[in-house]
């Protein structure tokens, strides 16, 4: 997420201090300008301020940053992944709004991947994109030379997810995006996940991910019934409203300030997320 300041610029100070604390926390690394970090609101220099910030964590820890682009033009998603510093890795969405098709979908991640001088992540969000996608459609992006994971966040766990973790090519990285369903998917064999909620409990993200590794099912299960709960808090406002205002009771951030149309959360959502958080499996169920 973005952080602002009591004038409503982008806090960088604060920003450097949240990118080093979750990855302190034992995040394998960081994603900025995802949708958590309201990048729709973000002048051009503001976007590579939060780069140049992220990137420093990132290279300080030996740490991955993906970096959300793409939109609903590909000339322009290549000219923007083009764009980007080395080292990073293309965070690309899904076409939006225009909705496609699967092939125009297809051609789009073919045209990207192949001017793309770093790998790409796709972004499935279909809620948010308005385009669905099949398995044979996800097999065949999944297959695409440089496009080299995906954040997985289309809904619930289906029989599709069910094949599509259990068909996808090696080396070809799936990552959770939808924060309540994490732990099925990593049950299920995600490698990981691509999580705005970890921004308040790393640590217990980062455990969760290990008991599913090392079979530990008893703990995955606590973990992960907590994490769902405190999940759903958080985004009980559009996201990022009620993470920012977290992290600010907590002082880790001044302001817990969005840029409209966005609006700040209210007292009963903040509420109601820190008593979820409060409620999470604690000592050595979150051990690593």
């Amino acid at each position: 997420m973005t952080p602002f300041d009591a004038s409503g610029d982008v806090d960088a100070v604060a920003l450097r201090g949240l990118a080093e604390s979750v990855l302190d926390a034992g995040a394998a690394g960081l994603v900025a300008l995802g949708t958590t970090g309201e990048p729709a609101t973000l002048s051009a220099a503001e976007r590579a301020l939060v780069v140049a910030e992220a990137a420093a964590a990132c290279r300080l820890r030996a740490a991955p940053l993906l970096v959300g682009v793409g939109g609903s033009s590909t000339a322009a998603t290549v000219a923007e992944v083009g764009a980007l510093p080395a080292g990073v890795v293309a965070m690309v969405v899904v076409p939006p709004y225009t909705r496609p098709g699967e092939a125009g979908v297809l051609a789009h991640f073919r045209a990207v991947a192949a001017a793309s001088p770093v790998p790409v992540v796709a972004y499935h969000v279909p809620y948010r994109t308005g385009q669905a996608m099949s398995l044979d459609a996800l097999l065949e992006l999944a297959a695409i030379p440089n496009v080299a994971g995906m954040k997985l966040a289309d809904g619930p766990v289906t029989g599709d997810t069910v094949a599509l973790l259990a068909a996808a090519p090696p080396g070809f990285a799936v990552l959770g995006g939808d924060d309540a369903v994490i732990s099925p998917l990593l049950a299920l064999g995600a490698q990981g996940g691509i999580l705005a909620s970890a921004h308040v409990a790393t640590e217990a993200f980062v455990a969760l991910r290990a008991a599913w590794r090392d079979g530990d099912v008893a703990t995955a299960r606590r973990l992960g019934a907590g994490l769902a709960a405190l999940s759903a808090a958080l985004f009980a406002e559009p996201n990022p409203a009620v993470i920012k205002a977290v992290l600010h009771a907590e002082g880790r951030i001044a302001t817990p300030g969005v840029r409209l149309p966005l609006l700040p959360a209210g007292p009963d959502s903040l509420a109601l997320a820190q008593s979820r958080q409060n409620s999470l499996p604690s000592g050595s169920a979150i051990t690593m």
